[in-house]
């Protein structure tokens, strides 16, 4: 009886592992399919637009989307782009570039200093201050966009740069989230050792926080730059003059010529439209490669129990 009783139970858990197994096996089918389907959703975009972007304007609408046309066009495309209306894709570029580098590492700096006062000192009136914060991350920023006009016009900076980047340089999400990781990646122990050496607390923030920050800091950086980078709707109530564009009201420009169904040969194409639009994702595409090791380095901060 014993030694059948033991077969017995052999036999049900080989059987109950032969099961465990084909479940685990049809959640891993099931987790990559949904990744394949991700990662479809995320790239197909951007090779349609490579694809479109190397073809002539008579393979452009001849041709099928997702697929190269029979000559590949790109660089001539790209020269193209670069000297149309006098090169003023360049200006766009390097108006965008401006925008972004200085709004949003301005926002970012902020945002770390702020995020660092609010989880590190007491002092009056933080807890509404940090309530006000939430409040807001919940205000769209198109419900912003004409009250900053209005303002702006009595100040009288409309159609100037400081009207988008003042706004550039506030950032209530990144605010909150540095102060969320400041509060676990700074230990108050470091903070009162490094007090009790003479240190002030601006070499402290300088020498120690900002450094423990760092992960923090890039990952607001890269909110911010992508949101600035893809900012339009404030620009284009904001600004009036063609040269002080970013791309995307740039090209949004272009995009109604090209729609208005002339002819002229100062009419921009569609070619030069989705050439602009593969050049302007290049820049984000190497920040967050460059980035991105700053980024990975703080995941995993707070995961182990000091």
């Amino acid at each position: 009886m014993t030694a059948v009783a033991q077969a017995g139970r052999s036999t049900r858990g080989r059987a109950a592992h032969r099961s465990l197994k084909r479940t685990r096996r049809g959640k891993s089918l099931s987790l990559t399919v949904i990744m394949l389907v991700m990662f479809a959703y995320a790239v197909l975009p951007l090779f349609w637009l490579l694809a479109n972007a190397s073809k002539t304007s008579g393979d452009l609408f001849s041709t099928f989307g997702l697929w190269f046309g029979g000559e590949f066009n790109l660089f001539a495309n790209i020269d193209q782009t670069l000297s149309y209306n006098n090169g003023i894709f360049l200006r766009w570029f390097g108006n965008t570039v401006l925008y972004s580098v200085v709004g949003a590492g301005g926002a970012a700096l902020l945002a770390t200093v702020g995020g660092y006062a609010l989880a590190k000192y007491d002092f009056p009136g933080r807890k509404l201050l940090f309530a006000m914060v939430l409040g807001g991350i919940s205000i769209p920023g198109t419900a912003l966009a004409v009250p900053t006009y209005l303002l702006f016009s009595q100040v009288g900076i409309v159609d100037t740069p400081w009207a988008v980047l003042i706004p550039a340089l506030c950032s209530p999400f990144g605010l909150y989230l540095m102060r969320v990781y400041a509060a676990d990646a700074v230990p108050d122990s470091i903070l009162e050792s490094a007090r009790i050496d003479g240190a002030g607390e601006l070499r402290i923030f300088r020498t120690i926080a900002l450094r423990l920050l760092a992960p923090g800091f890039v990952t607001v950086l890269l909110f911010s730059l992508v949101a600035t980078w893809n900012n339009y709707f404030l620009p284009l109530i904001v600004l009036n003059t063609p040269d002080w564009f970013p791309l995307t009201v740039g090209l949004n420009q272009w995009n109604a010529q090209a729609n208005s169904g002339t002819s002229g040969a100062g009419d921009a194409t569609y070619s030069l439209i989705l050439t602009g639009s593969l050049l302007s994702i290049v820049p984000l595409i190497i920040a967050f490669l460059v980035l991105q090791r700053f980024w990975q380095s703080g995941l995993a901060t707070g995961s182990v129990k000091q």
